[in-house]
């Protein structure tokens, strides 16, 4: 039972622990979510992608910053996360503000990804109209044939975000619709816990 009272004080560490379960649950790709932004006019927009880490700090994704969500960002740096894992009737959403990892983050995630998966971040003009498919199949090819061996280095157009929660709420599924709901909101250098109705 989700309880505001015996949850984790720090609700990083918390997620963390649940993240695990989740794993160990077998959940496929527990990493999941959705990441929602909004441009300086406010027009929300969301989309899912890949957590790629979780410390003290907050939570990362990577992606290319010249994307509709990198623009977004840049316009308006806060967004909200979304993580839910069905098989276990949890979900978390996350809301705080965005800033760009440091430089060797990126590098050291972008070097752990695929070949073909480093080929595609220099070809996509990502959220960009393109002519066709067979027009993003020349663009990786000349990407193949500029980076012909195992090294492909880090675009100047990619790279990593940490959002940096100012709330992260946990949800649990119970019978009746009558959910458990934990909400953690930074005060000062902690956090207060308190639980919300369903």
């Amino acid at each position: 039972m989700l309880d505001e009272r015996t949850v984790d004080p720090d609700p990083l560490r918390q997620f963390v622990a649940w993240f695990d379960e989740a794993r160990a649950a077998g959940v496929v790709f527990p990493e999941t979510m959705t990441l929602a932004t909004a441009g300086a006019d406010g027009s929300p927009s969301a989309r899912m992608v890949l957590l790629k880490g979780t410390d003290d700090r907050g939570f990362v994704f990577f992606t290319n910053t010249g994307s509709r969500k990198g623009g977004e960002l840049d316009e308006n740096p806060c967004a909200a996360l979304v993580l839910y894992w069905r098989e276990l009737g949890r979900q978390v959403r996350v809301e705080g503000r965005v800033e760009p990892v440091e430089a060797h983050e990126s590098e050291e995630y972008f070097s752990t990804r695929p070949r073909a998966s480093r080929l595609s971040a220099w070809a996509s003009p990502q959220s960009e109209p393109v002519e066709s498919r067979a027009d993003l199949e020349r663009r990786f090819a000349q990407a193949a044939a500029r980076f012909p061996g195992a090294e492909v280095p880090l675009p100047p157009h990619w790279g990593g975000y940490r959002v940096v929660p100012e709330t992260i709420e946990l949800w649990e599924h119970r019978e009746n619709r009558l959910h458990d709901r934990v909400l953690y909101t930074r005060v000062n250098t902690g956090w207060r816990r308190e639980r919300l109705a369903p």
